[in-house]
């Protein structure tokens, strides 16, 4: 009766043993998608940097042959414009001027802040308010000259 307990503790450790080591290499072949952020987790300063590098301006065409893409409604497809971020305490918006209507294009709080409320257009103005520790930031933009601008205040 001994040699029969004896095989069986070994047969169960030698089974729990080939689960151990099937779960580990299957833990580590799926990799960080597991305990991970897809695409890393970036600092504030790079978040900003990215933010403030300039980007390339596609060329529009002028003059009495240029047309306007129509969109899938039927009407004429605005252009995006030259982009702008603004940053406050409280987080960060990049904005682009479509024809003379403004959009956010993205946005971000800072550590310890949330978004509160976001309008993101396209319209006369967009905005993004961003609450936390030291209170609420607005980020109110809108269209002058076909450059995102800075608006003060709320303009509802």
């Amino acid at each position: 009766m001994g040699r029969r307990t004896l095989l069986a503790t070994a047969g169960w450790l030698a089974a729990a043993v080939l689960a151990t080591l099937i779960g580990v290499a299957a833990i580590r072949l799926v990799g960080e998608s597991i305990t991970g952020t897809p695409g890393g987790v970036r600092s504030q300063a790079e978040v900003e940097r990215a933010l403030a590098a300039p980007e390339p301006t596609p060329a529009v065409p002028s003059g009495p042959a240029a047309s306007a893409p129509s969109s899938p409604t039927g009407g004429p497809a605005a252009t995006p414009g030259q982009r702008r971020s603004f940053s406050t305490p409280g987080g960060t918006a990049v904005a682009e001027c479509v024809g003379s209507e403004v959009r956010l294009v993205s946005w971000a709080p800072a550590q310890d802040y949330r978004v509160k409320d976001v309008d993101r257009g396209p319209d006369d103005d967009a905005e993004v308010t961003f609450t936390g520790p030291a209170g609420e930031f607005e980020v109110n933009v809108g269209c002058i000259g076909g450059e995102p601008v800075a608006r003060p205040g709320d303009s509802d």
